[in-house]
């Protein structure tokens, strides 16, 4: 069986505007929420600790009251997205 090798994209030269700022906060918290929402749809709830048994996950809290760790994980993957989507030639802006 042959080794996976991944090939991301090359983003490392991209960086993004202050503008977009609000977008990725924005971006983050629908993240959460959006892996949130399949947990809860599987039979997860919140719990204290992580307990696969039981399906409790102590990060099944609305964004705004996760730990700034958490919240950056969020963040990153996000950036990495918007930086994707530059290095590929497109823009994002705000339509007015």
């Amino acid at each position: 069986m042959a080794t996976y090798v991944p090939r991301t994209i090359n983003t490392l030269h991209i960086s993004l505007s202050s503008d977009l700022q609000e977008l990725l906060e924005r971006l983050a918290q629908n993240n959460h929420d959006h892996w949130a929402q399949k947990r809860i749809d599987e039979g997860w709830s919140y719990g204290v600790r992580r307990d696969d048994s039981n399906k409790q996950h102590p990060d099944l809290v609305p964004f705004n009251q996760l730990s700034e760790s958490e919240k950056d994980y969020d963040r990153k993957t996000v950036v990495e997205v918007l930086k994707a989507i530059i290095a590929l030639g497109y823009e994002v802006r705000k339509v007015q």
